[in-house]
């Protein structure tokens, strides 16, 4: 099977989008995963939407899961031949936001773990909030993805420095 036609989670995503993850009002981590992947149907008709480009299709992201107001969490399939696991993790915001979370779903279940949801990681709209790491989701990230322990920071560090050109590149799409 390609990344491109792959609309199976990975086991280390469901075991991930398998714990609840705690609002707590405003406090906590603002992301509701999904059970499945969005079919490339639902995928193609958000991605136009977001973009206001109808001649686009969904086929380079594999939608996983939201945050409260409708952006999406999503695998962006750009590296051509590797499998869905080494695909960065994105964010695109209902408000247009945009950024690369996370450079692969190792990196993406220690952010996590670190108590950060794709929407924490792409806005830094909440100075004052405070991430609550996950021990469920810790133990998670040590099972599929030991020795690559880093913090929330970390992971989005390396993850903008090698994706430095992804807001540009999906807005460019954009009408």
């Amino acid at each position: 099977m390609t990344p491109t036609d792959d609309r199976q989670f990975p086991a280390a995503l469901a075991a991930a989008m398998a714990v609840p993850f705690d609002y707590a009002g405003g406090d906590g981590v603002d992301f509701e995963p999904f059970e499945t992947f969005l079919s490339a149907e639902e995928t193609t008709d958000w991605f136009r939407a977001w973009t206001g480009n109808g001649e686009l299709d969904g086929d380079g992201f594999r939608v996983f899961g939201q945050d409260g107001s409708g952006g999406y969490a999503a695998f962006w399939l750009i590296r051509p031949s590797q499998p869905l696991a080494d695909q960065p993790v994105v964010f695109l915001g209902s408000e247009g936001e945009t950024g690369v979370v996370a450079r692969d779903l190792g990196d993406f279940l220690w952010l996590l773990a670190d108590g950060f949801g794709p929407w924490e990681a792409a806005t830094s709209y909440e100075p004052d909030w405070v991430p609550r790491p996950n021990r469920d989701l810790v133990a998670i990230a040590e099972r599929f993805a030991p020795g690559r322990r880093r913090s929330a920071a970390g992971v989005i560090e390396l993850a903008t420095q090698e994706f430095p050109q992804f807001d540009d590149t999906i807005m460019e799409l954009c009408c």
